[in-house]
This record gives structure tokens, C-alpha cells and sequence, in this order.
């Protein structure tokens, strides 16, 4: 009789290699959970870019009302303290020589452009990056302008101006933070981690900055109007 063939014990079966993640496979490092992802960063490029192209292109539409008809009252004029008028007439809302407001509307889509490209999975260059933060810097240096003119010299608040404020503050820091993280702009590593690490906390206390400034210097004149009233 022919002898059948031994099969090998259980035990002595050779285990079958684990699958590995797609990043170890290819020889790339994890990467940090607490990192801004691509995805996340691209969806702020979009919707940031799209709350101040809202805010923008309002304020350009009554701009416009307003040159057809002199006599036009803007929708965003509220009350005494919650005017688009004062601004949209000030020296300051024409600094380039033609109403501010048109300068986000050809800019923020651009920005939501971008984040359209991001999130497709894109990679562009640091340069890219760099001058981009360098526009958004200077960009964000005009909102600061305008809120001390705002708080100071028209002593009123611009409605959809502030729609643009709101829309700028997370469009700079997350450039900030996106090019510490990619070391496109060169930090310490404690600064790294603390800038990446808590990116939306720093995000909240500017806000809180800015809302308690505003509060601040328009809260007693408020006050006063509303008591005398």
C-alpha cells in the first residue's frame, strides 16, 4: 500500500505575514494624527474663501447701488453703530484707488480655487505656499487697518465687513500653521508642535482678541446711546 502524504500539523503552519499600512510599506513615516491634514486644510481654503466672497460681494453690490443712486440706503445699515455707509464712503474703503470690496471679490475665489486643488490631492511647491502666505499676510494687515478705522476715526461697525474679518482670521493662521508644519517657514520644534498641536485653540483666542477689542472701544459708546435713548 502507497503511504499518504503527511500533512503538516497546525502547529507547525508558517503564520502568514500581517498586512502592513500603506505609509510603512512604502517606507514612509507615520504620520501625526494631530497634524492638519491635507483634506482639512483644503476645506478651509474653500469655505473660508467662500464666507468672505459672500461677505465681499455684498458690500461691492451696495457699492454699486450706491454710485447708481446717491440716495440708496445700504441692507447692511442697521443702526448707528452697525453701518456699512460710513465705510463704503470713507477714504479708507477706496485705498488702491477703487472700492475695497472688489479686491475680494476677484481674490477669494481664487482661494477657493486653491482649496479645490488641495483637496484633489495636489502638491504645490513651497514657493507657491510662501507667496501665497506673503499675499495673505499683507491682506490681513488691511482688516487690521480697517478694524482700528472701524473702532476709531468712523466710530461704527461695517456688517459684511465684518463677514470678511471672520473669513480672513482662519485663512492666514492656517497658512501659518500648514507652512510650519511642512517647514516651509523654519521654527524650533517646541514651536512646531505648539503652533500645530493647538492650532484651534490659537484660532478661538483670536477670535476672543478680537471680539473683546471691539467690545471694548464700542461697548461704552453702545451703552451710552442705548441709555440716552
Amino acid at each position: 500500500m502507497s503511504e499518504s502524504p503527511t500533512r503538516p500539523s497546525r502547529a507547525g503552519r508558517t503564520p502568514a505575514p500581517r498586512a502592513q499600512r500603506p505609509d510603512a510599506a512604502a517606507g514612509l513615516p507615520d504620520v501625526d494624527a494631530k497634524n492638519l491634514s491635507t483634506r482639512a486644510f483644503g476645506w478651509v481654503l474653500v469655505v473660508a474663501g467662500a464666507v468672505g466672497l459672500v461677505g465681499a460681494a455684498w458690500l461691492a453690490i451696495e457699492k454699486y447701488l450706491k454710485l447708481v443712486d446717491p440716495n440708496h440706503v445700504a441692507s447692511c445699515s442697521l443702526n448707528p453703530f452697525l453701518d456699512c455707509g460710513p465705510a463704503m464712503a470713507s477714504w479708507q474703503g477706496t485705498l488702491l484707488g477703487f472700492p475695497n470690496p472688489y479686491l475680494g471679490v476677484a481674490a477669494f475665489p481664487v482661494v477657493m480655487t486653491i482649496g479645490v486643488v488641495v483637496l484633489t490631492g495636489a502638491r504645490l511647491p513651497r514657493w507657491f505656499w510662501l507667496t501665497m502666505l506673503a499675499v495673505t499676510t499683507v491682506a490681513i494687515g488691511l482688516i487690521v487697518f480697517l478694524v482700528w478705522t472701524s473702532l476709531y476715526v468712523l466710530v461704527v461697525l461695517c456688517p459684511f465687513c465684518m463677514v470678511v474679518w471672520a473669513a480672513m482670521i482662519p485663512l492666514f493662521w492656517y497658512q501659518v500653521v500648514h507652512a510650519v508644519q511642512e517647514g516651509y517657514l523654519p521654527v524650533g520644534e517646541g514651536a512646531k508642535r505648539l503652533v500645530v498641536d493647538n492650532r484651534g485653540i490659537l484660532l478661538a483666542v483670536m477670535y476672543v482678541l478680537l471680539v473683546a477689542w471691539v467690545f471694548l472701544e464700542m461697548g461704552p459708546t453702545i451703552v451710552t446711546y442705548l441709555q440716552s435713548t
